[in-house]
C-alpha cells in the first residue's frame, strides 16, 4: 500500500482518528464518572456497582490482545466499526437494566468491544504513514483519552442536572452511533492482510519460544509489576476521585464529577513533560518512570495529610497522583517497547504490558470501593501511597537491570532503541 503523504489528507485523517479515540473513551469512562450519582439513583453499594467496572477492565485487557490477532487476519476498518457498534449497543441498553448483574454483563461486553478499536487502527495507521508521520499522528491521537476524559467529566453534570445517570449513557450512545457513521464514511481500510514492518521474521515456534524468554526475565517481570501498580492507581483513583470528593466534603455529585475535569487537563501537561524529559534528559524510561511514581507518593502523601482538612489541596493532589501515573504509562508502555525492535517483538511486547495495566485496574477499581466501604478514605489513601512507593522502588531497580541489558550509558541519544540489545 502507498503511503500518504498529501499534508491535507494527513490533517483529515489524524482528526478522523483522534475523534474516533475521544469518543471510544466517552463509550468507556463513562460509568466510572457517574457511579456516584448511580449509587444515589439505584441505592446500591460502590462496591457492588464497581463489580461492573472491574468486568470492563478484565475484558478489556484480554481483548486488546486478542483484537491484535484478528486485526492481522481481518479488515481493520470493520473491526473498529464492530467495536463502534456494540459499543453503542451497550451504552443504549445499559439504563433500561438496572440490575447490578446485568450491568455487569452488558458492560463486560463493552470493555471487549472497546479492545477492537485501537490496535486495528495502530495497523492503519502504520501501513498508511511513514515512521515519522506515525509518530507525529499517534502522538495527537494519544491526547484523544484526555479529550473525551473532560468531555465526559464536563458533560455528565449537565446532564445529571436535567435528568439522571440515564442520560449519560444515551448521550454517550448516540456519540457512538454518531462515530461509527463518519468512521463507515471516511476511515480508509488497509484489506485483510498487509506486511507489517514490525512482525517477526522467525518461524512461528521460534517466535513463540522467543516471546517466552523475553517475558520470563527478572527485568520484564518487574517492568510488568510496575505497569500492574500503575493501572491499579491511574484507572482506580481516577474512577473513586468524584466519591472521594463527594463523601469526606459533603458536597453533591454532580459537583464532585465536575471537579474531575482537572485530571485530564494536568494528565495532558504530565505526558508532554515526561515526553521532553525523555528526549532531552533520561534517556532509560524505567528510571523516569520510576520518578514519576515517587511524585505520585507525594501528591498521594499531601491527600493523606490534607483529607477533609482543604478541597483545593485535595483535588490538586489527586491531579498530580493521576498526572504521575499517566506519565508512567506513556514510559513502560510506549517509549519502552521499541527497545525490543532488534527482536522482532515490538508487538508483542506491547501487547504483553498493555494488558498488564488493565489487571491492575480491574484489581484496584472493586479493591478500592470494597476498602473504603469496610476501612474508610484514610486507609485506602496511605494505601495509595505505599501503592506508588512500591512502584518507584520496583522501576528503579529495574532500571539498572534495563540499562546494563540495553547499554543504554554507551548507547548514542541519537540511535534506534533496541539496536544493542542482546538476541534472546
Amino acid at each position: 500500500m502507498e503511503k500518504c503523504t498529501s499534508r491535507k489528507a494527513i490533517r483529515a485523517y489524524t482528526w478522523l482518528f483522534c475523534l474516533s479515540y475521544t469518543i471510544s473513551y466517552m463509550t468507556r469512562i463513562n460509568y466510572g464518572a457517574i457511579v456516584s450519582a448511580m449509587e444515589e439513583t439505584l441505592g446500591e453499594g460502590k462496591d457492588v456497582l464497581s463489580l461492573a467496572l472491574t468486568c470492563s477492565f478484565v475484558t478489556y485487557g484480554v481483548g486488546q490482545i486478542v483484537s491484535g490477532m484478528l486485526g492481522d487476519r481481518f479488515s481493520p476498518k470493520r473491526l473498529v466499526a464492530l467495536g463502534f457498534l456494540v459499543t453503542t449497543l451497550m451504552n443504549l441498553l445499559v439504563p433500561f437494566f438496572p440490575n447490578p448483574t446485568v450491568m455487569l454483563i452488558l458492560w463486560g461486553i463493552n470493555g471487549f468491544a472497546q479492545a477492537l478499536m485501537w490496535p486495528p487502527m495502530v495497523r492503519i495507521l502504520v501501513a498508511m504513514f511513514d515512521d515519522e508521520t506515525y509518530k507525529n499522528i499517534t502522538a495527537k491521537i494519544s491526547c484523544g483519552a484526555s479529550y473525551g476524559t473532560i468531555a465526559v467529566y464536563l458533560l455528565s453534570p449537565l446532564l445529571l442536572l436535567v435528568s439522571d445517570y440515564r442520560s449519560v449513557f444515551w448521550f454517550s450512545s448516540a456519540m457512538g452511533a454518531l462515530m461509527l457513521a463518519l468512521w463507515l464514511r471516511f476511515a480508509p481500510d488497509v484489506g485483510k492482510r498487509e506486511e507489517n514492518p514490525i512482525s517477526l521474521t522467525a518461524s512461528s515456534k521460534e517466535a513463540t519460544r522467543g516471546t517466552w524468554r523475553t517475558v520470563f526475565t527478572p527485568m520484564f517481570l518487574m517492568i510488568m509489576v510496575g505497569i500492574a501498580l500503575q493501572g491499579m492507581l491511574r484507572d482506580g483513583v481516577t474512577t473513586w476521585m468524584p466519591s472521594y470528593i463527594s463523601e469526606i466534603y459533603d458536597i453533591s455529585n454532580i459537583l464532585s464529577i465536575l471537579s474531575g475535569v482537572i485530571m485530564p487537563v494536568f494528565s495532558v501537561f504530565c505526558v508532554r513533560l515526561s515526553t521532553l524529559l525523555y528526549q532531552k534528559k533520561v534517556k532509560n524510561p524505567t528510571t523516569l518512570a520510576g520518578f514519576f511514581f515517587l511524585a505520585s507518593a507525594v501528591a498521594a502523601l499531601v491527600l493523606f495529610l490534607s483529607g477533609g482538612k482543604n478541597l483545593v489541596i485535595s483535588i490538586l493532589s489527586f491531579a498530580l497522583l493521576i498526572g504521575g501515573m499517566h506519565g508512567t504509562n506513556l514510559m513502560l508502555t510506549t517509549m519502552l517497547p521499541p527497545y525490543f525492535k532488534g527482536q522482532g517483538k515490538v508487538s508483542t511486547v506491547s501487547g504483553v504490558l498493555n494488558s498488564c495495566t488493565y489487571v491492575g485496574s480491574a484489581v484496584s477499581t472493586y479493591g478500592i470501593a470494597l476498602l473504603s466501604t469496610r476501612m474508610g478514605w484514610n486507609f485506602t489513601v496511605a494505601l495509595w501511597v505505599l501503592t506508588a512507593v512500591l512502584g518507584a522502588l520496583v522501576c528503579l531497580f529495574a532500571a539498572r537491570l534495563f540499562a546494563r541489558r540495553f547499554s543504554l550509558p554507551a548507547r548514542d541519544a541519537e540511535s534506534t532503541p533496541g539496536a544493542n540489545a542482546e538476541d534472546s
